[in-house]
């Protein structure tokens, strides 16, 4: 199947204590179904100092990945979430017809 969510897609949270934030997918983990989303579900880590001042000790924030059903696409035109759908178009390059898959937004019909 194909991916709906990728990399670098514009995306927000519809449920948890970020719902209603937008942010750019950094990563996908397609066999957690994952996604890392920029400023989304921040945590913080306390990390222990290293052995003679290697790595400095203290509170780090950090993302954690979110669950890919909790995250939608935003359309590119209403800047709301929607539905990620496919369809298949015949591209002409160097006199040769190629078949390929596009995604596009179902709320507007615009490609992603």
């Amino acid at each position: 199947m194909a991916a709906k969510i990728k990399k670098d897609d514009l995306v927000q949270v519809l449920t948890g204590k970020d719902r209603g934030k937008q942010g750019k997918v950094l990563r996908v983990f397609p066999a957690d179904e994952r996604v890392l989303v920029e400023g989304i579900n921040v945590i913080t880590r306390h990390l222990k100092a290293g052995q003679a001042g290697s790595t400095e000790g203290g509170r780090v924030e950090s993302e954690a990945p979110i669950h890919i059903s909790n995250v939608a696409v935003v359309d590119p035109e209403t800047k709301k979430p929607t539905r990620v759908g496919f369809r298949e178009e015949v591209v002409e390059a160097n006199g040769v017809k190629k078949t390929v898959r596009v995604r596009y937004a179902k709320a507007s019909g615009k490609d992603l």
